[in-house]
């Protein structure tokens, strides 16, 4: 089984997006998924409770119980699981790192966040796991995407050659307990998380 944490220190950069937007696309793509919400908030959750379809399977729980969860959903035949955290500087968060194939770690392309992110990838070197910055919220127009490129240049981290896209179809998928992919196809959105989805999967060659 293998494991994607979602992580990030600052709240508002789109962790449960990507998380819940990644678990559709694998679904589809025939993977067996749970999502792991860790956050107290359970967004996560609460888009599970939302949903008509049975895939993925999302899980709340403690990251105290984060091994025992995994072990289950390995023996119950899941192939990859997405872990979603707290945007909180909880000393648990090394721990949970360390359990991970990838560490994905969200950011918008906007001078708060670009500061906010060194935290972050201190707890990722802290924890020994690989990591990729996914640049989230970003705006067709402008060049700010390739700003932040450079901007996290010094932190040694790669980040990926694509972005999600400040789009509303984000939002509104969720409140229909959807991912893009359900609620619009063949839209941008869509199409920005099947290249995500696949570059992730060509990281951990899976």
């Amino acid at each position: 089984m293998k494991k994607i944490v979602v992580m990030s220190q600052k709240g508002g950069v789109g962790k449960t997006t990507g998380t819940i937007n990644l678990s559709v696309a694998a679904s589809q793509a025939g993977h067996n998924v749970a999502v792991i919400d860790l956050d107290p908030q359970a967004s996560a959750t609460r888009w599970g409770d939302n949903r008509t379809d049975d895939a993925p399977i999302v899980v709340s729980a403690h990251a105290i119980r984060l091994p025992e969860v995994l072990h289950a959903a390995e023996a119950d035949g899941i192939t990859l699981a997405i872990i979603d955290t707290p945007p909180s500087k909880d000393p648990d968060l090394v721990d949970v790192a360390r359990v991970a194939d990838l560490a994905l770690i969200p950011c918008r392309p906007s001078g708060f966040d670009l500061d906010a992110i060194r935290s972050t990838i201190n707890v990722g070197t802290t924890a020994r796991v690989p990591m990729r910055i996914l640049f989230n919220a970003v705006r067709s127009q402008g060049s700010r995407y390739y700003d932040a490129k450079k901007a996290v240049s010094p932190y040694g981290v790669e980040t990926f050659p694509c972005f999600l896209g400040n789009r509303v179809a984000f939002e509104d998928s969720i409140l229909n307990g959807q991912s893009v992919l359900e609620y619009e196809p063949t839209g941008k959105a869509s199409r920005e998380v099947n290249v995500l989805y696949n570059q992730i999967m060509d990281v951990m060659e899976v």
